[in-house]
């Protein structure tokens, strides 16, 4: 069998009169080495795109960083920071894309604003500034220096016993990096938080019910390959696009 594809929406950017649809190679990388899947690049086109004819081709959804944040509108939020940094044509792609996703039963593994994205689009809400939350930390990263600097591993977090993670990383606590200053608030309805901070913030959610459905605030993506952790986590989103690209295979066969 060929390799399962997985479809990965890009942000859009316009740094000047060309608008740009693009994706960090990171990420890419992750999905073809680490999952062992084809990435497939997804133009934020938002209502342009028809969503029942990408989820028909594609055997998982890998959701990515970015600079920008989720508008709030979708989550009943408060007016953002002035500084905030937003990309609407990006929601417009990914917040239905993932409903589609879950309702197909498509693996899904969101990382950073993916995992945030994950959160909303299933109705839960975020917090836009959590180092201004009492209690907790700033989960931002130092900007100055190189990436491996940035990237670099910073606090622990404990996984939730019995849960997914744990059975994952054979232990109750990972090290993680922290590039983020949004977060999740009110968790949606049926995720089961994998993962949290010292400071009680959500790192990982899953979805109860679903084959892999998980969501991420670090980003394994960098470096995976060095990352027993990284590489576990993306094995496992492989094998669940695996088991998904077969279940389309063999739907076809008897069409």
């Amino acid at each position: 069998m060929s390799l399962p594809l997985i479809a990965i929406p890009c942000c859009r950017r316009q740094p000047d009169q060309h608008a740009l649809h693009q994706v960090g190679e990171k990420y890419i990388l992750a999905g073809l080495e680490a999952a062992g899947c084809l990435p497939v690049l997804i133009p934020a086109l938002g209502e342009r795109l028809d969503l029942t004819d990408l989820i028909g081709r594609f055997d998982g959804l890998l959701l990515t960083g970015s600079p920008s944040n989720v508008e709030p509108h979708h989550y009943d939020g408060p007016a953002p920071p002035a500084d905030n940094l937003t990309d609407p044509e990006r929601d417009a792609t990914t917040l239905p894309l993932i409903r589609a996703a879950v309702a197909a039963g498509i693996p899904i593994l969101g990382i950073c604003r993916g995992h945030q994205e994950l959160n909303v689009a299933l109705g839960g809400s975020l917090h836009q500034e959590v180092q201004e939350v009492p209690g907790r930390m700033d989960h931002r990263s130092d900007r100055t220096g190189t990436a491996e600097h940035k990237y670099r591993l910073v606090h622990p977090v404990t996984l939730t016993p019995g849960g997914l993670f744990e059975r994952l990383a054979g232990t109750n606590a990972i090290d993680v990096n922290s590039l983020h200053g949004q977060g999740i608030d009110r968790p949606a309805k049926n995720l089961s938080i994998e993962a949290t901070a010292p400071d009680g913030q959500i790192e990982a959610v899953r979805l109860e019910g679903a084959d892999f459905v998980v969501g991420v605030q670090w980003h394994p993506e960098w470096q995976a390959l060095e990352n027993t952790f990284s590489i576990k986590l993306f094995e496992a989103f492989g094998a669940a696009c695996a088991r998904r690209a077969q279940a389309r295979l063999d739907r076809q066969r008897a069409a």
